[in-house]
């Protein structure tokens, strides 16, 4: 049975360059999604919200697997805002006040043979679970069409990314267009097995000409 790597089917979606930004156009795609409110270090909403979306996930690629569509699982991505404001402070410095203030949505792509269906099959497979979170109830399946976006790939710590957001919404301003939708990140290592240094974040912001 050979396996589905999207991945490597959108390298240009996640593997970007970390020295120079990039244009993507990017076409609706299914993901399963999960909304909260919070600092990501602090807020045991989010901690939940990692793990319900994580066990769906792996309860999806049981089922596609004994129906011979083997896959791996996509990294975890996020869309980011801060409650009442459309982008960064115009620093780009984040404070702990700021993250406080955070909206996320957690998102996970799946690949095209995946149906709300499926998905539906899943969450009841999982929750009858006696360590399923109750928040798996929370997690959806929706498509998301980002259409264009600059990005690129930060390689260290989360708390490090302010050059590099900066360079992205400079590239825009520089471009006469204005920001688009969310702020967005996709998170290729598990930074509970990687050291900071040497996390690697796909940092993307869509923009509008």
């Amino acid at each position: 049975m050979s396996n589905l790597d999207m991945k490597k089917d959108l390298k240009h979606l996640y593997a970007p360059s970390s020295k120079h930004v990039s244009i993507v156009d990017i076409a609706p795609m299914n993901y399963l999604m999960i909304d909260g409110e919070g600092n990501p270090n602090t807020a045991e909403q989010y901690q939940e919200a990692v793990v319900a979306i994580y066990k769906l996930a792996y309860g999806i690629r049981a089922i596609c697997k004994d129906n011979g569509n083997k896959f791996t699982v996509m990294p975890l991505e996020g869309l980011w805002e801060i409650k009442g404001q459309e982008a960064p402070p115009n620093d780009f410095n984040i404070t702990l006040a700021d993250k406080d203030l955070f909206k996320w949505t957690l998102m996970i792509l799946q690949p095209d043979f995946v149906t709300k269906a499926i998905m539906e099959q899943a969450r009841d497979i999982v929750m009858k679970k006696k360590d399923s979170p109750p928040s798996i109830a929370d997690v959806r399946f929706e498509a998301y069409h980002e259409g264009e976006a600059v990005q690129i790939l930060h390689i260290g710590s989360y708390d490090d990314e302010t050059e590099n957001v900066a360079k992205l919404h400079h590239y825009i301003d520089n471009n006469g267009w204005t920001l688009g939708k969310r702020h967005h990140e996709i998170y290729l290592n598990d930074p509970r097995k990687v050291d900071p240094s040497k996390l690697k974040t796909v940092i993307r912001q869509p923009f509008k000409r």
